[in-house]
């Protein structure tokens, strides 16, 4: 059995304020709601994040996410369901939730600025920050997912 772990939001709420605040910047920022998704999910998967794998899957079904790319989202670049800019995304999202394997590669975050532009090459790299943090608070406090009610 596991043990109990602290609710650092009960605990310490200003030190989510900053982290809340970041999460609403990216969801108003270039990011479209679905690559911002995206881009939480395949994080989560990565981390092994449980608790945050549901609440965004459940999150992206509510906005009318075709299940088929949520389902295929772990091996992403065998599957013909998503574009050029949402790989973009994922790769991004893997090379940096990985950072400590090779960092973020030149090659690809030329090939983003390119696609993308600055601005929102800073939104990826902040939502996928973002969503990192939330998913070491969680792995390391124990949040456990709620099943859905639908």
């Amino acid at each position: 059995m596991k043990t109990k772990r602290i609710n650092i939001n009960e605990i310490n709420p200003i030190a989510y304020k900053p982290i809340y605040e970041l999460y609403d910047s990216i969801k108003n920022s270039s990011l479209t709601s679905t690559e911002f998704l995206l881009l939480q999910i395949r994080a989560s998967q990565i981390n092994g994040c449980a608790y945050c794998i549901q609440m965004h899957i459940k999150e992206a079904i509510d906005k009318g996410e075709k299940q088929y790319r949520i389902h295929a989202l772990s091996v992403w670049r065998e599957s013909p369901f998503f574009t050029n800019e949402e790989q973009i995304i994922l790769e991004m999202t893997e090379q940096i939730t990985n950072i400590a394997i090779s960092g973020l590669q030149d090659e690809l975050y030329e090939k983003a600025i390119t696609i993308f532009g600055k601005e929102k090459v800073s939104d990826i790299i902040m939502g996928i920050c973002c969503i990192n943090v939330w998913n070491r608070i969680a792995r390391s406090t124990l949040f456990t997912p709620i099943p859905s009610q639908d």
